[in-house]
Parts: C-alpha cells; sequence; structure tokens
C-alpha cells in the first residue's frame, strides 16, 4: 500500500479539475523547498518536477530538500544520509543534460547534528554534493499528540535545546552552511531560543513553523494565530532567521483541501492564506523572504500552477523589485545559488 506522502505525487487527473493559465509568466521563479523521491511504489522525480515547473511559470532553480530518500544501508554510524545527497547529485546531473527545465540548484541534507563525526559526516556531503551542498535539514517537529497527523512528525522532545545539537548548528555556520527547519507553531519559542544561541548560523524557517489545524489543534486557528504573530515578531528581530512562504496546503494544517471533490482555485488560497504571508513579509522584510512550493508534499492539496498564481496574487500589491526578491532573489542569496 502506498503512503500517504507517495499518494500526493499521483493526483493528476484530480488536480487537472482546476486549471489555471499562469499569471505574470515572465516573472523569473526559484523554488527553495522541493523533495523528489522513488519508493513505496511512487516516483517524483524529474519528469514529476518537471511536469510541475514547466506548467508555464518561469521557474529556473529548485533547491532539494531532504525528505529520508535513498539513504545508504550498510554504512558507518551517521552516514546513511549521504546516500540521499549523492541521489539528488545524480538527478541534478541528468538535469543539467536539458537547460531549458528547472535546474536542481542546491542541495539541503539531513545529518544528525548531534553526532560526535558530525565534521567527518559534513565532509561526505561535501564530497558527494560538491557545490550543490547548501546546508543541513534536523527537523524539530515533535508533538506527542500526533495521531491525527497525516504526517508524522520527525523529532524529538527538547531537540532545539540539546547541547550537542546546538554545536551542531554552531559548526554548520563555521563552514557557511545554512540550517533548515521544519517545526510546529507551538516550537516557536523553542527556535527562537535556539535562533538566539547560534547567531552565526543562518536558520532557514520553513513553512511559517507550520501551524497546526487537526486534531487538538482543530477549530483554534484565531487562537494559534495571534500567538504566532507575537512568535514571528520574535523571530524577526534575530537577523539570523530567514522565512520560507509557503509549505501551508499540508492536510496538517487543517484547511482540508486534500479532501475536496475538486481542487481550490488561486483565489481562494490567496482569500484564505494571504493574513499569514503579509504578517511575515512585514516584520521579516522581503530581503530575508522567499516564497516555496513545499512540493510535492503540498501536491495533495493544490497544483503547482495554481499555487504559484496565488503567490503572485498574495505579492502583487508590492513593487515588482520586491517581487522579484521573494520570488528569486533571497533564495538565491541565501542558498548561494549561481544566476
Amino acid at each position: 500500500m502506498k503512503s500517504w506522502i507517495a499518494e500526493a505525487a499521483d493526483r493528476d487527473d484530480w488536480l487537472a479539475q482546476t486549471n489555471e493559465d499562469p499569471i505574470v509568466p515572465e516573472m523569473e521563479i526559484v523554488d527553495p523547498h522541493h523533495h523528489m523521491w522513488n519508493r513505496d511504489g511512487t516516483a517524483y522525480e524529474l519528469g514529476k518536477l518537471w511536469q510541475d515547473t514547466g506548467a508555464g511559470h518561469k521557474v529556473v532553480q529548485t533547491v532539494y530538500i531532504e525528505c529520508g530518500s535513498n539513504y545508504y544501508a550498510d554504512v558507518g554510524a551517521g552516514f546513511a544520509p549521504v546516500g540521499e545527497t549523492a541521489y539528488a547529485a545524480g538527478l541534478a546531473a541528468l538535469a543539467a543534460r536539458d537547460p531549458s527545465n528547472a535546474q536542481i540548484a542546491g542541495i539541503v541534507a539531513h545529518a544528525d547534528l548531534r553526532r560526535e563525526n558530525l565534521c567527518d559526516v559534513l565532509d561526505a556531503h561535501a564530497l558527494i554534493g560538491g557545490e550543490l551542498f547548501k546546508g543541513i535539514r534536523h527537523a524539530l517537529a515533535w508533538d506527542d499528540e500526533s495521531s491525527a497527523f497525516k504526517i508524522q512528525s520527525r523529532g524529538c522532545a527538547g531537540l532545539a535545546y540539546d547541547t550537542d545539537f546546538r554545536r551542531g548548528l554552531t559548526l554548520l555556520g563555521e563552514r557557511g552552511l545554512t540550517y533548515d527547519t521544519w517545526h510546529y507553531h507551538h516550537q516557536n519559542k523553542d527556535f527562537l531560543s535556539l535562533a538566539k544561541a547560534v547567531p552565526g548560523t543562518t536558520l532557514v524557517l520553513d513553512h511559517f513553523g507550520t501551524p497546526l489545524g487537526v486534531g487538538q489543534y482543530a477549530g483554534k486557528r484565531d487562537n494559534i494565530f495571534a500567538a504566532w504573530k507575537d512568535d514571528m515578531s520574535a523571530l524577526a528581530d534575530c537577523p539570523n532567521v530567514i522565512a520560507k512562504l509557503g509549505g501551508m496546503a499540508m492536510p496538517d494544517n487543517g484547511y482540508g483541501w486534500h479532501a475536496l471533490d475538486t481542487p481550490i482555485s488561486s483565489s481562494v488560497f490567496m482569500e484564505v492564506q494571504k493574513q499569514w504571508y503579509d504578517y511575515v513579509i512585514e516584520r521579516f522584510g522581503p530581503e530575508r523572504c522567499m516564497f516555496e512550493s513545499n512540493f510535492p508534499v503540498d501536491r495533495a492539496s493544490i497544483g503547482y500552477n495554481v499555487l504559484w498564481n496565488g503567490l503572485k496574487k498574495i505579492a502583487a500589491e508590492y513593487p515588482p523589485q520586491v517581487q522579484a526578491q521573494m520570488f528569486a532573489g533571497t533564495a538565491r542569496k541565501v542558498y548561494r545559488l549561481p544566476c
């Protein structure tokens, strides 16, 4: 049986029911958050990637974000995730043969930042990934009542305060590598503590801190939004924190879009979520914000063209140079991508 996360890649017929032409198709996009896999009977690799990125918007580059794909087996402790870097680098090499399509311009890999041999693991990622290797994501996401979640958490209780974890984060900064976090809204204060503890490391906040809307969090969106704004305001005061704007079409966000008979339109997306985007842009500034797709995970709820139309509608009130920053410039700067 396919896992839910694998089925997200196989929703073409359902997604085709809501078809939109791209708006402002000439705007260059760097999508800084893509996952790829070939597992559980489903593949989301270059063919699917280019099906999405080549559907009308000018998506020129993507950043591969770790998702547990193709780990090595039977290797030394801590080195299994290097297999995913090899997998992503191989896909990037294949993509480079067709420069007319979106290129995989960077890789954010996984490593256990608590390990004593972290330096050796990072060296292995760098050897395999070369210039593509940009940083590490070691997820903080943890909730002790997660049975209602479609996507299970990958962190553990108290990880943000772990001394070895913080030592690893400091090492990333010393090496010029970024750190991506995936955590839940109720962990924002933990992440704030972390950001203050490692000022020399660039921390990328994925998915707005994942405001939850299922299980014990169902029906509490207004209260969560109010507390979340306070958290975002505090995080914005940390100059080493960068915000990714997107990733809120996951089922665990609680909008229920994945279960509709017909996928939502970009106008519905904008109307429902614009306030979250506007607040982060206001507090962080566009130079510290980058729009993301979180595909194919968010593909469970919304089509790629529709999503980027929605993001362009949200950004329409900003000057062209500000839009260019959030759709491409910030991602290129933070992940050190070629122009």
